[in-house]
């Protein structure tokens, strides 16, 4: 009231604004002149003010229906990725010292907020240990929001992360949460973070510097108490050496390394993955299965695993589907390309110097694939990274009986 005084107020009418029986405010019509402000005047102000009272009310209820809108968006996708986890694996299995020794990272990284790497092939279960950490921390009854940042087109990348405003792109109709902010109070895990594109190393950069970011469009300031774990299969020490992946962002999230060991290294954990994948795939199926044959436990522990558990799990399962008695049996379909190193021997029961070799060629054509996600022509192809025209590489790859689709992520 002071203040309508203060500016040289001769008379006003206060007009009190009401939706219903929810009261907005009021409006104050001041006139500094005469004629002075009447009852007339009054009675017709009060007969416009209904019309902007809805209008006022219909923006707040809109910004309440668009902050539901928000939450309820959030919700979904956090239920979304609970749903999702129950295809990953259920435990860590396995009691080897390499195993082992992850764990104890895993049991004390995770009392404490500091940003995870995890290191490995495709496969070995890198996103297995970022919800090891996430369960085991402070923020476990929080949300873990999983982002696979090969699986989107670099466009969208940005969007998906932080968000973008209605009218920010084409197709943007409307606001939408990116995933930092959907993982507040959580953990957010940053899966292939070694394919990002150059322009969202430097908003990541930022997210880790500072801890805020804007969404894409827009202006607000958000700022992020998010977690971060990431992880890839790439060697970013040579990313960063080809100039792909910039080296302070790598010094960033570099502060606590874990590598998951690939399966080959880990072979005394083979027969309590096989043991515990027939149960579980048989559980689905409705059948029990009391053990694995040995010739054929012999079989998976030999064998080299390019693709790691992913891979082994594979065949567990198509073995389950196949098999008809109670005793699991892999079957030879499934059991012919899985080549047991050094397998050729010469007539004396030694390897023979020529066999040697051709597992060694193998062996580096399915490690070139892996790292390419099956990928054999063009500059990240492994023809590149092995030096040879494609149409070589192509004919190996016949020679050797490999599969190369089945290093392809996605």
């Amino acid at each position: 009231m002071q203040s309508i005084v203060d500016v040289g107020t001769r008379s006003f009418v206060c007009v009190p604004l009401f939706v219903r029986d929810w009261f907005l405010g009021a409006v104050y019509f001041v006139r500094r002149k005469p004629p002075a402000l009447n009852e007339l005047d009054a009675r017709n102000l009060a007969e416009v003010t209904p019309p902007v009272a809805a209008a006022v009310g219909n923006s707040l209820a809109f910004g309440e229906i668009m902050r539901l809108r928000d939450r309820l968006a959030q919700e979904v996708v956090i239920l979304r990725e609970a749903v999702d986890t129950q295809g990953m694996f259920e435990e860590i299995v396995g009691s080897s010292p390499p195993l082992r020794e992850v764990l104890a990272n895993v049991q004390m990284v995770a009392a404490t907020d500091t940003t995870v790497l995890v290191l490995g092939e495709t496969g070995t279960g890198k996103e297995l240990i970022a919800r090891a950490i996430h369960k085991r921390s402070s923020r476990a009854t929080g949300p873990l929001i999983t982002v696979n940042c090969a699986a989107l087109p670099g466009t969208l990348i940005a969007s998906e992360l932080f968000g973008h405003e209605r009218g920010a792109f084409t197709g943007a109709l409307q606001r939408r949460l990116g995933r930092f902010e959907m993982a507040a109070d959580g953990t957010i895990f940053l899966d292939e973070i070694g394919d990002l594109p150059a322009d969202v190393q430097i908003a990541l950069l930022r997210v880790l510097q500072e801890r805020q970011f804007e969404r894409v469009g827009g202006t607000q300031v958000i700022r992020t108490n998010a977690r971060i774990v990431a992880a890839t299969h790439r060697d970013l020490h040579a990313a960063v050496a080809a100039g792909t992946f910039r080296s302070d962002l790598f010094f960033r999230l570099n502060v606590f390394p874990i590598e998951m060991p690939p399966l080959r290294n880990r072979r005394e954990d083979i027969p309590l993955l096989v043991e515990y994948f027939a149960q579980r795939h048989g559980q689905r199926a409705g059948r029990h299965y009391r053990s694995v044959d040995a010739a054929s436990m012999r079989k998976l522990v030999a064998y080299r695993w390019p693709g790691n558990v992913r891979e082994l799990e594979n065949v567990i399962e198509r073995a389950v589907i196949l098999s008809t008695g109670d005793r699991l049996a892999i079957d030879e379909h499934a059991l012919k390309g899985l080549r047991v190193p050094g397998g050729s021997a010469s007539q004396g029961g030694g390897t023979s110097l020529r066999a040697s070799m051709r597992e060694a060629e193998r062996e580096l054509i399915e490690a070139s694939l892996s790292a390419s996600a099956g990928r054999v022509s063009g500059p990240a192809g492994a023809a590149h990274r092995l030096g040879l025209p494609p149409s070589t590489l192509e004919r190996k790859i016949r020679f050797h009986q490999i599969d190369k689709y089945r290093f392809r992520r996605g």
